[in-house]
């Protein structure tokens, strides 16, 4: 993924440049650069197979203020406000399978939140 960082900062930076003032540009580009210090971990439970710890840590300068979990098999989504710089939240699969669980993690930026997605792929045993 780091290897695609710059591709992706450069591409964010052409996309604002076409529609947007230069205060729009910097804005973007913080946003872009803060999922840099976004890790979104996951693991199995010891006791449960269907059960998966999901974590999110940050270590931007910004804040983290919540994680919105969805959770790939239907059931409705959870937010998490956060109150430092990780966020763990559990879930139990119903079925064996693999899914594709969703993050919206969303970071104060000053006077503006910073919201990212990323995916991961989860298999259940």
């Amino acid at each position: 993924m780091k290897s695609k960082s710059p591709i992706l900062m450069i591409a964010a930076l052409f996309v604002l440049s076409i529609s947007c003032s230069k205060n729009d540009i910097e804005k973007g580009l913080d946003c872009v650069s803060e999922s840099l210090y976004e890790k979104v971990k996951h693991s199995t439970d010891a006791t449960n197979p269907k059960k998966i710890d999901f974590t999110v840590e940050y270590s931007g300068t910004n804040t983290l203020k919540s994680v919105k979990w969805t959770f790939g098999d239907g059931t409705p989504a959870e937010t998490v406000t956060a109150t430092g710089t990780t966020v763990s939240i559990s879930h139990i699969y119903s079925a064996a399978g693999t899914y594709t669980a969703k993050t919206d993690i969303t970071v104060q930026n000053g006077g503006a939140t910073c919201t990212s997605s990323p995916t991961r792929s989860i298999t259940v045993n």
